[in-house]
């Protein structure tokens, strides 16, 4: 972590322009064995920020999230070539939304640009993400390739696919307004991502990050973006590193996060109606039995019937009873995970809102303040 006492420099700290001093720019750049590409590809990205110098100050936060490689010792070789560039280490592996965390912990910039060091998102990003913050006032932007104008190269079949029908499915629960829910090149608005809490440690921070942020009723944006795998972002062919089940497993768990009464009231609605079907059948095997019962008291008559159409379909009288039962016990959690939830997002927005009365002004308490 960075000496709390250290403030880290921007460019141009004193610069200003006819409405008054630049908005700051943090660009936080996690970054996991990536000694190949790291120098190169932070050159890429100062050089185009500098492009921006007119609109904004900026600094770039690197996270060595504990490589085992030279990432760590090439990230502070940058920092003494530039006076903005600063770098935070984790002693060892803690994941990307730890090392997603660390970076906004140690920024101040008013606006925040999370970056994927290889650069499979060209640095053109960023000032499309800046432009969107400042025309939209929005709390995030994300940059997304599944909307209209957006775009995905050079990317495995198998690794795209499961990532279009994640974000599909993400994008359902979520009510649908947004194409992707996973990307992690984003822009925020720097004070509020800084009171966000979040509490995810890999990927799953993505959604969680979106899903607070409808908690918090924060303003999501996104842009037509460009993922490109080629040549451009590793200097040769990309591996993926997602984890296939763990990422699978991941997206549902998010899924659940946002509409948890999904996943027990329709599956329960489902059996519902199967169950209806099946007592139907039920029924109509019992009224035949009773139109052959024989003759004496109707309660006599009523009992016979029951036990001859149980004895002639005994499946149809088991697998009615049974799904009847799981249809209202599932119905049942998905009112309770409902009930669960509203308390969740009222305590969680309650508690945001009194931190931010109580919390000290993070930019100034920064040490990535200067």
């Amino acid at each position: 972590m960075l000496d709390p006492n250290e403030k880290l420099a921007s460019v141009g700290e004193n610069g200003s322009t006819a409405r008054g001093i630049r908005p700051l720019v943090s660009l936080l750049l996690p970054a996991f064995n990536e000694e190949a590409i790291l120098e190169p590809n932070v050159g890429r990205i100062v050089e185009y920020i500098r492009d921006l110098e007119d609109r904004f100050r900026w600094q770039i936060v690197i996270i060595d999230d504990g490589s085992a490689d030279d990432t760590g010792k090439i990230a502070d070789a940058c920092a003494r070539s530039h006076e903005a560039v600063h770098v935070v280490h984790h002693a060892h592996n803690r994941g990307l939304g730890e090392a997603i965390k660390t970076g906004v912990e140690n920024s101040s910039g008013d606006y925040l640009i999370v970056l994927d060091v290889d650069l499979s998102y060209d640095v053109g990003h960023i000032g499309k993400l800046l432009d969107e913050l400042e025309a939209t006032d929005a709390d995030i932007v994300l940059a997304s390739p599944y909307m209209k104008g957006g775009s995905i190269g050079n990317v495995p079949r198998l690794r795209r696919t499961l990532s279009i029908w994640a974000n599909w499915f993400l994008s359902l629960v979520a009510h649908g307004r947004l194409s992707t829910l996973t990307c992690m090149v984003r822009g925020y608005k720097g004070d509020f991502a800084r009171a966000l809490v979040l509490r995810s440690t890999s990927m799953e921070i993505m959604p969680e990050t979106v899903y607070k942020t409808m908690i918090m009723r924060g303003h999501l944006r996104q842009i037509p973006a460009h993922l490109d795998w080629g040549a451009q972002a590793k200097g040769g062919e990309r591996k993926s590193s997602m984890r296939m089940f763990r990422q699978i497993v991941g997206t549902l768990l998010s899924g659940f996060l946002f509409r948890p009464f999904m996943f027990f009231v329709l599956p329960g609605l489902l059996l519902l109606v199967f169950s209806l079907w099946v007592n139907v059948w039920m029924t109509i095997h019992f009224f035949d039995a009773l139109a052959v019962a024989p003759e004496g008291a109707a309660v006599d008559a009523f009992s016979w019937a029951v036990a001859q159409a149980y004895a002639e379909y005994p499946h149809t009288f088991i697998v009615g009873l049974l799904s009847l039962m799981l249809s209202v016990q599932l119905i049942s959690l998905g009112i309770l995970a409902l009930q669960s939830k509203s308390y969740f997002e009222e305590l969680f927005y309650l508690g945001s809102m009194v931190g931010k009365e109580v919390r000290p002004d993070v930019r100034n308490d920064s040490p990535a303040q200067k």
